[in-house]
């Protein structure tokens, strides 16, 4: 089944373990989705950090852009066909900043200096105008990969979610689906950064065979096209993906998933170090930089619908 809902702004993605939109009296459940998925592949405490724990992260200015680019593409297929055009689409900017501006912990960032150089005085309106220049040079190069006059998507921030047999929750939000006349389906991504190297293509491909198999499984057909759209340099990566690759995609997401259920019964979560530490939020938690993890929480893990072999504080 399918569902339209409101993302979070900060994120685009829903709460892990979110009751379905629509049902008040939905329980809590454990879901996996391509993010968390791809959390507890890259390192095992992150994803817990992340989903058990729901620590606190910092936003970043380029994560921000993102969500801001993401809402205005999303904004101007709500415009007449012929509207939409480059003038109309950066005069969708400004509103959508308005809305996403009072978020918190954005207008932080505009308070200390930051790496790009520009948005260093949140009193400067220059150092805002930058950025959302910036912002908009990546809504511009959109024009040069489609022309979206010429497409009516048949979802846009949709919730595709499946239930698999063995009982896995699987979710996530698809930036735009279009379906053809024949039926065909095309699921579109939109990335702000630039087009990976071919030996990290697999790896930028997990999310969208993500959408692929939770389609063909409540839709019966797989999909004939998945698009992602870099803006950062105008380059697109498509792929067509083939049925006995998408049962193969979701025996992997099982182990995943049979890993994570493991992981949460006895509240061990390795870390995993790589260059991407530089980028985290809790190396002072991390046993990999010298830190110590709070007790794993298995009251909470147990209140979110995880079973745990931890002792669990009666309520």
């Amino acid at each position: 089944m399918t569902a339209m809902v409101q993302t979070d702004p900060a994120t685009g993605t829903p709460a892990e373990g979110a009751a379905v939109p629509g049902d008040a009296t939905a329980p809590r459940r454990p879901s996996l989705s391509p993010s968390r998925a791809a959390d507890f592949k890259t390192c095992p405490l992150l994803y817990r950090f992340r989903t058990i724990d729901r620590l606190p992260e910092r936003k970043s200015l380029a994560a921000v852009r993102g969500t801001l680019v993401h809402s205005v593409l999303e904004r101007l297929y709500d415009l007449p066909p012929a509207q939409r055009t480059p003038e109309s689409a950066l005069q969708l900017v400004e509103p959508a900043w308005a809305e996403l501006r009072d978020e918190p912990g954005i207008a932080e960032l505009f308070e200390t200096g930051q790496d790009e150089g520009t948005e260093s005085d949140a009193n400067a309106p220059e150092s805002v105008a930058a950025w959302l220049a910036s912002a908009g040079k990546l809504v511009e190069k959109y024009f040069s990969l489609e022309d979206p006059r010429r497409i009516q998507p048949a979802g846009r921030e949709e919730l595709v979610e499946v239930t698999l047999p063995d009982g896995l929750l699987l979710r996530g939000y698809v930036d735009r689906l279009d379906v053809a006349p024949n039926g065909a389906l095309r699921v579109v991504d939109y990335k702000t950064g630039s087009m990976p190297r071919e030996a990290f293509e697999s790896k930028a491909l997990f999310q969208m065979k993500f959408y692929a198999l939770v389609l063909w499984r409540t839709r019966g057909v797989v999909a004939a096209q998945l698009k992602l759209l870099y803006l950062g340099d105008g380059d697109a990566l498509t792929y067509a993906p083939e049925e006995a690759e998408l049962v193969r995609f979701e025996r992997t997401l099982l182990a995943i998933w049979s890993a994570i259920e493991r992981a949460v019964a006895t509240g061990e979560f390795r870390p995993n170090k790589s260059r991407l530490c530089g980028w985290c939020d809790h190396q002072a938690l991390c046993p990999a930089f010298g830190g110590t993890p709070p007790p794993f929480p298995a009251d909470a893990a147990a209140a979110a619908g995880w079973r745990t072999t931890l002792p669990v504080t009666p309520v």
